[in-house]
């Protein structure tokens, strides 16, 4: 099927129910470095069930997605050349440890670039506790079709990216990720090969399994919970972000940030190949 506006615009997207449990909060927690120094105390609680448990909000982007639904061949994308472009979370009510989750996915809007330049699939999704009715996140997303640009389609601009301040940053955090990182993340939910079979990611290219693009998410939404937030996830309030770069595990990524007021800038990099991996990334928080 051809690739159209209208078709992904009407997208017949099913409802998806997801439950998780505190093991499962825990094993996200670990899977974006979380007790890597298991003396930080305010780590523990992401970690060890016997504290003041609560998940990390960042789990979020993981809940109840809709899997690699532009791979069902009626979207008309050429799913062989898409990539994941931005991800945003707006938390409206912190997780608890375990719940049962609903999300329906949505198209909100698709931007045609051009036959040179690609298309833009701007996608949402509400998770909502089915126990309580409770809306905890909006999870929004931008997937770049590269083959599908020049379908016709409006061409509207794409919303402004937040860009960091001029200035040096007011704090840097450097995280070291383990050689085994992406095959401990993938247990979250992304079982691609691409993160964990050398054979398959010699055939995209790499030279080595590569880091899932919301596992470095994690890291960097970790370096502001650390940073300006004391590991208080009530304080933590959105993220925003675009992918810029793979990261390979085993690299340290080091997360330089901007607070202005109850927002902070932040951007991500490799530091062994001086790579910018995340970027125009803000987080708003409170307190």
């Amino acid at each position: 099927m051809a690739f159209s506006y209208d078709t992904l615009m009407n997208w017949p997207f099913t409802t998806v129910e997801q439950s998780y449990s505190v093991k499962d909060s825990i094993i996200y927690a670990l899977g974006v470095g979380l007790g890597q120094d298991p003396t930080d105390m305010g780590q523990l609680p992401f970690v060890f069930e016997e504290t003041d448990f609560t998940p990390v909000p960042t789990m979020a982007a993981v809940l109840a997605t809709p899997g690699f639904w532009v791979r069902d061949p009626g979207t008309g994308v050429d799913w062989k050349k898409v990539l994941h472009g931005e991800q945003g979370i707006v938390i409206h009510k912190p997780l608890p440890a375990a719940a049962t989750i609903t999300a329906t996915t949505r198209v909100v809007d698709v931007i045609d670039k051009g036959a040179d330049k690609g298309a833009l699939i701007f996608v949402e999704r509400d998770l909502i506790n089915k126990d309580t009715g409770d809306m905890h996140a909006t999870l929004s997303s931008t997937i770049f079709a590269r083959g599908n640009g020049g379908f016709g389609g409006p061409s509207g601009a794409q919303p402004p990216l937040a860009r960091a301040p001029s200035r040096a940053p007011d704090k840097v955090w450097d995280f070291t990720t383990i050689p085994q990182l992406a095959l401990l993340y993938r247990l979250s939910g992304d079982p691609n090969p691409l993160h964990a079979d050398p054979t398959v990611a010699a055939v995209a290219g790499f030279p080595a399994p590569i880091l899932h693009g919301l596992c470095s998410l994690g890291v960097a939404g970790h370096a502001v919970l650390r940073s300006y937030c004391d590991y208080d996830v009530n304080r933590f309030k959105s993220l925003k972000l675009r992918f810029s770069a793979p990261v390979f595990p085993g690299e340290t990524l080091r997360t330089e940030m901007w607070k202005d007021e109850n927002t902070v800038s932040f951007r991500t990099l490799a530091v062994e190949r001086d790579v910018v991996v995340l970027n125009n990334g803000v987080v708003e928080i409170s307190g």
